[in-house]
């Protein structure tokens, strides 16, 4: 049976847990407002008012005003304006396209037309782009309040996402120059991932783990400029984190998927074997890469490493039944 690529492989069970973090949808950010416990009024109508109407629905505006002319300096009042913006700039537009999967969507219906052709529906979220970038400007004076502060940070990266998903060149660029200044401020910097909960601090790890979910939110959207965006972002922190398995492993998948080089992706494949040799997901993808190469040698090696470190009796059996398959050759 054949192995799925990467996309579905390697990475949906690896990030599943940390996906849950990784808010893709703005809107629904909206829900993260910090609650300290010298709670402003203010805070407190908002978050009652969310909790009724959402981000952007009636008197959100006025309250969000009033509480600027008040606390013209307050993050918790930037953030909430950041919502309301990007709430308001949201739309929807549904789109045609011919394949079965666009920009990480499944189509919300599948038809043919004329010609007997398949033709996909995706609905898709469209911005007004004066909205938009009210919205960030909102966020970049909360950046400057607190600068250390990576939440802040990802919910900028996270609009850019949303907004450019096809080319995302704004978010790559963003996250690199996120990137930068973590690795060379030597600051601490902090996260607040729950209403209520205090910022806690980021060490490298959890930040490579943070960033991860980016390149996996890129590798997702399957466009070529996304793919270049997922290479490039892999290759630099790889540069920060040479022996973090899972950057050398993305560079392999995007030799295996966007560029088709089964030689190159082994080379990465090999190389994160070697730093984690147990992990089951590059086990599997170097053997796929192998069975494109129609390198019968290589398979059996791979297959031979799967049966040591399987991670379930289904995927020994079948690596068992593939190598007992070759050897009958």
């Amino acid at each position: 049976m054949q192995q799925p690529p990467p996309s579905e492989q390697t990475y949906k069970d690896e990030y599943k847990m940390m996906m849950k973090r990784f808010i893709y949808v703005i809107v629904a950010l909206a829900l993260s407002v910090s609650v300290s416990a010298q709670t402003s009024d203010y805070l407190r109508r908002y978050n009652l008012l969310l909790s009724r109407v959402g981000p952007s629905g009636v008197g959100m505006e006025t309250l969000i005003d009033n509480w600027a002319k008040a606390e013209p300096e307050n993050a918790d009042m930037l953030q909430a304006r950041f919502y309301f913006y990007v709430s308001k700039a949201q739309g929807t537009e549904v789109v045609t396209r011919g394949q079965d999967r666009y920009l990480g969507q499944s189509p919300i219906l599948a038809l043919k037309d004329s010609t007997g052709a398949d033709v996909y529906y995706y609905e898709l979220v469209k911005y007004d782009d004066e909205i938009f970038f009210k919205a960030l400007s909102a966020m970049d004076s909360a950046i400057s309040l607190h600068p250390e502060r990576l939440d802040y940070r990802f919910l900028k990266a996270n609009a850019y996402m949303s907004y450019e998903r096809e080319s995302p060149d704004m978010a790559l660029s963003n996250i690199l120059g996120l990137v930068h200044d973590y690795m060379s401020s030597g600051k601490e910097w902090t996260y607040q991932d729950a209403v209520g909960q205090e910022p806690y601090a980021v060490d490298k790890e959890m930040f490579a783990d943070l960033m991860q979910e980016y390149c996996f939110a890129f590798y997702s959207l399957g466009t070529p400029s996304a793919y270049a965006a997922f290479l490039k972002l892999s290759q630099r922190l790889n540069e920060y984190f040479p022996k973090n398995p899972d950057f050398l492993g993305n560079i392999g998948s995007y030799h295996m998927v966007a560029a088709k080089d089964f030689k190159t992706a082994l080379k990465f494949y090999d190389k994160a074997l070697k730093l984690e040799p147990d992990n089951v997901s590059t086990i599997n993808n170097a053997l796929l890469a192998a069975r494109r190469m129609n390198n019968i040698k290589l398979e059996k090696k791979y297959l031979k490493m799967l049966l040591q470190h399987a991670d379930s009796e289904q995927t020994r059996l079948q690596a068992q039944g593939r190598l007992d398959a070759l050897n009958a050759r």
